[in-house]
């Protein structure tokens, strides 16, 4: 099979973020520059350069956290685990601005060492960041936000012979449509010299 995207698929649900799968989780907290907090789980999500450590997360459409980090130019990316799957799912409700997705959805909220934002207490590992640049994406409302990592947290238990193990983390990752999967299995491939 082969389609152009602006001819559209034939097919029942769009296979693009299926085809492009799995990613992993950006669990972003912000905070506005009002004080309130701000969860919400976001699967356009990666590193992007490694020194110094740098990442970005997209948002299609104007949401909360683009416009808290337009506000106070940092956030916060919370990996997620499987264990909080579910918290993960209901920080993605649309809720009013002010209302807060840790309440909402019951998760552990505790406040960054470097930026100030909340984060989520106890998530596999978390990278606290300034915002270096929003850059707005083709389509109707699509933004990229990138940020320089100025903190790192890590759960003592993921920590594995000095590195941090993404099984034992039980790293969670979104495939296409309502699709999720956990990350159980590792193998090592050592690069051509």
């Amino acid at each position: 099979m082969f389609y152009r995207p602006q001819d559209g698929h034939g097919l029942p649900h769009n296979p693009f973020n299926a085809i492009v799968s799995p990613r992993p989780i950006g669990w972003i907290s912000t905070r506005s520059a009002g004080g309130h907090d701000n969860l919400a789980p976001y699967s356009f999500f990666n590193a992007v350069a490694y020194e110094p450590p740098q990442v970005m997360f997209a948002s299609s459409g104007r949401k909360d956290s683009l416009t808290n980090v337009e506000e106070t130019g940092v956030f916060c990316i919370n990996l997620v685990g499987t264990d909080a799957a579910h918290i993960m799912n209901l920080s993605s409700a649309p809720l009013a601005h002010a209302e807060d997705e840790f309440a909402h959805s019951g998760a552990a909220k505790t406040e960054c060492a470097q930026i100030a934002c909340a984060r989520v207490a106890d998530a596999p590992a978390t990278l606290e960041c300034k915002v270096t640049q929003i850059v707005r994406l083709e389509g109707a409302d699509n933004y990229a936000v990138f940020g320089q990592v100025v903190g790192i947290h890590m759960r003592d238990d993921c920590i594995v012979d000095g590195r941090f193990d993404v099984v034992k983390a039980r790293m969670l990752s979104r495939l296409g449509y309502r699709d999720y999967a956990e990350v159980k299995e590792v193998f090592e491939l050592v690069r051509p010299e």
